[in-house]
């Protein structure tokens, strides 16, 4: 049995469907922040343990082979509306969750980590950076991934082994969507205004991963020999793009569902800009993301003309929105108690 947590997030709620048809049995760990209906429809093929990681209980691991660890406060806005929170979730829960796996006997971890510790800022033609090459993140979310992995590498040994991927932006459409995410964002927005709008000109960097390829990845992990590939550290990405040339790959994939001009807003941001490679993850791990942004834009797009996640301005599919509402009502039912 593979434990899940964060099964009902955005990759999770995609990934669980992977492993069911896959034939594995599931177990999820997640606090549904998010609601249970974005798994309504596997229910009774899976198990359910409702807990923050943080509070995990050790008899989840009762039975299970290995762990796919997805729980934790995603995107920068989030982690920065709580800082604290983002640590003791992203680096002290996910120690904490690796701890009582290895205590468990559970050999195989698997982190979804992010390549947003290569972040260094603008810098107009990144380096294209290895699972070696050094980093110092400054954001705080990205740092808290750093203190994770560094956690997990510090508990490897023979009984215990990690396998971390540094997963790119993630685009495609997930039974749990987010709004949030570089290429989502643009389908969204091409759909609202008719336009994408581009911040610096569009010259920073992002290495970009579907939803469905990371799940695919995750399956490759498991089925991996893990003397070969634990205690290790992989890039996950199909490409690196410009997000200039990305909003340009958007615009033609739309062509035919809404047409799209491209504007371009010199406002100074701060913005992430870095490239990867991927060579250590074909050689490796034998691993090769299959869908392309097109591929991804079409699906997103047929559902939004079928009326599917097409309520742009619903708070749930933008995760520091939802996090703010969440955060307001929490303080207000603490003040006023039970509504009736």
């Amino acid at each position: 049995m593979i434990l899940v947590t964060g099964g009902g997030g955005y990759i999770g709620a995609v990934t669980v469907r992977h492993l069911l048809r896959a034939g594995f049995r599931v177990r999820v760990v997640d606090k549904f922040l998010f609601g249970t209906d974005v798994l309504r429809d596997v229910f009774n093929q899976i198990e359910i343990v409702r807990s923050d990681i943080r509070k995990l209980d050790q008899s989840a691991f009762e039975g299970i082979t290995a762990v796919l660890h997805l729980a934790g406060l995603s995107n920068d806005p989030t982690a920065e509306f709580n800082p604290t929170a983002n640590r003791e979730i992203n680096a002290g829960g996910t120690e904490y969750v690796a701890r009582l796996a290895k205590q468990s006997g559970v050999r195989r971890f698997i982190f979804a980590s992010s390549c947003a510790i290569y972040d260094r800022g603008l810098s107009g033609n990144p380096d294209l950076l290895s699972e070696e090459a050094p980093v110092s993140p400054k954001a705080a979310y990205a740092l808290s991934k750093l203190e994770a992995e560094e956690a997990l590498l510090r508990l490897a040994d023979e009984r215990f082994q990690p396998i971390i991927l540094r997963q790119g932006t993630v685009y495609g459409w997930s039974p749990r969507m987010r709004y949030d995410l570089v290429v989502n964002t643009f389908v969204k927005t091409a759909h609202q205004r008719g336009s994408l709008i581009l911040f610096c000109r569009g010259e920073m960097w992002r290495p970009l991963v579907d939803v469905n390829d990371t799940a695919r990845c995750y399956l490759t992990c498991l089925e991996a020999d893990l003397n070969k590939v634990g205690g290790q550290i992989f890039n996950v990405s199909f490409r690196n793009y410009r997000i200039r040339d990305l909003a340009h790959e958007v615009k033609d994939a739309l062509a035919g569902f809404v047409d799209v001009d491209i504007e371009f807003d010199d406002t100074p941001q701060t913005v992430r800009d870095y490239r990867v490679s991927t060579e250590k993850t074909e050689r490796v791990l034998g691993f090769h993301p299959k869908v392309t942004i097109a591929e991804a834009v079409h699906d997103i797009a047929s559902r939004i003309q079928r009326g599917i996640n097409a309520d742009f301005d619903n708070p749930k599919y933008y995760n520091i929105r939802w996090m703010e509402l969440l955060h307001a009502a929490e303080e207000i039912v603490r003040n006023t108690g039970s509504i009736f």
